[in-house]
C-alpha cells in the first residue's frame, strides 16, 4: 500500500502581509514540532490585551511573520549582489523562526517570576539545541548564527541588532492588533533599502527618514503600548504571585498547579539544569 507523500510547500494567509511561503520541507517540519506549536498558546504581548482587546495575537503569528521578512530581506541583498547560499538562507529563516521557542506563558511577567537566572534567549538556544539533535544536525548553521558564531555575522545582526526582523515585524505586528497607528512603519521602503557595509546590516542613505519613522513608531510603540501603566500594574501583579506562589511552595505549602507549573514552584532552574 503506498502512503501519500504530505505536502509541506504550504502557504497561509497572513493578516500583516498576506500570503506566506513556507520555504521548504526543513522549515515546515520545525514549524511542525511540539516545540514550536506551543507558541500558539502564547500571547505576544502578554496582558496588553486587559487595555487593548485586539492584542491576542501569538508568538506563533509574531515568528512566521519574522520568517518572512527575513526571507525578503536576504534576497533583497542576493539581488544587490551579495552571495547567500540556500544552506545560509534556510537557516537563517530556522534562526529566527525559533529565536522566540524560549519564551513562557506572560512571557517577560513570567521571565522576572519563577525562572530568574535565565533570559528567554538562554533557553530558546536550549531548545534550539534540542531540535538540532532530533533533526540530526541539520540546525547546525542556525544554531551557529543565533548565537552569533558563524563567520558573517551579519546574519546574527538580522536576528537581533537595532535593526533587525524581530523588531520589524513586531512593530508592524503590535500596532494592527492594538489598533495604535503610531506604530505603523514602512517596512517595504526598509527593506528595499537594506544593504550590507562591513559585515554589518545598513540601510542606504536615501532611506533615512524611514529610518526616523521606524525609530519614532518604536518610542510611540514603548510609550503608548508596552509601558502602558495598566498593562505594567498587571504585569506587576501576577509575578508578585507567582513569586509568592514560589515562596510558599519552596517552604512545604501544598499548591493547586499543574505538573509542570509545580516543577518550576519547587525548584531553582538554572542553566546546570541543561
Amino acid at each position: 500500500m503506498s502512503v501519500k507523500k504530505v505536502n509541506k510547500r504550504k502557504i497561509f494567509n497572513d493578516p500583516v502581509y498576506g500570503f506566506i511561503t513556507i520555504p521548504n520541507e526543513l522549515v515546515f517540519d520545525v514549524i511542525e514540532h511540539p516545540y514550536f506549536q506551543r507558541l500558539r498558546r502564547i500571547k505576544q504581548l502578554g496582558l496588553t490585551h486587559l487595555v487593548y482587546p485586539g492584542a491576542l495575537h501569538t508568538r506563533f503569528h509574531h515568528s512566521l511573520g519574522a520568517m518572512h521578512l527575513m526571507g525578503r530581506a536576504l534576497s533583497e541583498l542576493k539581488s544587490k549582489g551579495h552571495k547567500v547560499s540556500n544552506e545560509e538562507m534556510t537557516a537563517a529563516q530556522i534562526a529566527i523562526l525559533l529565536h522566540d521557542v524560549g519564551h513562557g506563558p506572560y512571557s517577560h511577567a513570567l521571565e522576572h517570576a519563577i525562572v530568574t537566572s535565565l533570559h528567554h534567549e538562554e533557553i530558546s538556544a536550549v531548545f534550539i539545541k534540542k531540535l538540532n539533535e532530533h533533526f540530526n544536525g541539520k540546525l547546525d548553521l542556525a544554531l551557529e548564527i543565533f548565537e552569533n558564531r558563524y563567520h558573517r555575522h551579519f546574519f546574527h545582526k538580522l536576528i537581533s541588532s537595532q535593526f533587525d526582523m524581530d523588531r520589524l515585524d513586531y512593530l508592524k505586528r503590535d500596532s494592527f492588533f492594538t489598533g495604535v497607528s503610531e506604530g505603523v512603519i514602512n517596512y517595504e521602503r526598509l527593506l528595499n533599502m537594506l544593504e550590507v557595509a562591513n559585515d554589518e546590516p545598513v540601510i542606504e542613505a536615501k532611506g533615512i527618514y524611514s529610518v526616523e519613522k521606524f525609530i519614532t513608531a518604536r518610542r510611540l510603540m514603548y510609550w503608548q503600548v508596552y509601558l502602558h501603566k495598566t498593562v505594567l500594574v498587571a504585569e506587576y501583579m501576577i509575578t508578585r504571585v507567582l513569586k509568592r506562589a514560589k515562596t510558599l511552595s519552596l517552604a512545604g505549602e501544598k499548591l493547586f498547579s499543574t505538573p509542570a507549573l509545580n516543577y518550576f514552584l519547587n525548584h531553582d532552574v538554572s542553566k546546570k539544569d541543561f
